[in-house]
């Protein structure tokens, strides 16, 4: 799963937007004057006459989170400032405790989250994104990452297999429904950055999809969705995508589209790394199939065995 900078930014954008709320809240007028017919929905003063071309539109999705108090968020900025993935699970759980109807609760999870995923802690991963969906089902960054932790840690022997991979499916599923309606951002967040944010998580949940589909051995399927994940964050293609999907096309004997995305897959990694070399066998497989001079990129390597599985 891509985890480009962006969520970073995007978590500061958060941070930054719960202050500005709860500073905006506390200065502005319970009950400002309006005028009739002067109301601009989505401006910063209401019932004000604007000058054309100057209304900043609020971004599409959910409200911030709010702090209602100063104490409460107090007690965020606290919590807020870890940086240790355990550390900063505790200082969450305790703010929940401090402040159970907080709507701030979810932001501090998902930090937590997004520490332990950084840390490659897939369980706690889970159980950190599993908090952030009990405060808000329809969340997408949840949603795709908890799906990607069970789909790709999900072994073969697990006697609950067939549930978490039914489960990452789902979540994945919902999170391409949520994303354009349920990403919390402040106004003023800059248009390209919210796109941006919006392609990547499209991407991985795509990337999830075709992931199960391949693995069912549906390539079809598979080849649609990866085909989507890629065009969903064309800026930054995830290699192991790029070669799943020659190896779902090299599946259905489409080897000439196959060679296409091996030889892509091939420029995207390093010759001396799991998919580098997995990449490279299945450009040299194909083009030998699809009678095609092996392109430049593809390197070295032996022809590969009939079933290949990217790695993970």
């Amino acid at each position: 799963m891509k985890q480009a900078a962006v969520l970073g930014v995007m978590l500061a954008i958060t941070t930054c937007g719960v202050a500005q709320t709860y500073n905006q809240n506390q200065s502005a007028p319970k009950n400002p004057p309006t005028q009739p017919g002067n109301n601009q929905p989505g401006t910063a003063q209401q019932g004000i006459p604007q000058q054309p071309g100057t209304a900043q539109p609020a971004p599409e999705g959910k409200r911030p989170p709010q702090a209602k108090t100063q104490p409460e968020f107090d007690a965020y900025k606290a919590a807020a400032a870890n940086t240790d993935p355990a550390a900063m699970e505790a200082a969450a759980n305790d703010f929940a405790t401090k402040f159970p109807d907080s709507e701030l609760r979810v932001i501090l999870f998902k930090t937590a989250m997004r520490a332990y995923q950084s840390a490659n802690n897939g369980d706690k991963t889970v159980e950190l994104g599993r908090k952030v969906l009990a405060s808000d089902a329809d969340d997408p960054e949840a949603l795709v990452i908890v799906a990607s932790v069970l789909a790709e840690r999900t072994r073969d022997t697990d006697l609950d297999k067939d549930q978490r991979l039914d489960e990452a499916m789902k979540m994945a599923q919902h999170a391409i429904q949520t994303v354009n309606t349920d990403v919390a951002v402040p106004a003023g967040t800059p248009p390209e950055k919210l796109e941006a944010y919006k392609g990547l998580l499209l991407s991985n949940a795509y990337s999830i999809i075709g992931t199960l589909e391949f693995k069912k051995d549906n390539f079809k399927a598979a080849e649609a969705d990866l085909h989507k994940s890629i065009d969903a964050f064309p800026a930054q293609p995830d290699p192991v995508v790029v070669l799943r999907l020659a190896l779902a096309l090299d599946k259905q004997d489409k080897y000439p589209e196959a060679l296409t995305y091996a030889t892509k897959a091939s420029a995207l990694t390093q010759e001396n790394t799991p998919a580098g070399s997995l990449a490279r066998r299945e450009c040299e497989r194909v083009a030998q199939l699809s009678k095609q001079p092996k392109p430049a990129a593809c390197g070295s390597g032996a022809t590969p065995a009939q079933n290949q599985v990217p790695p993970k």
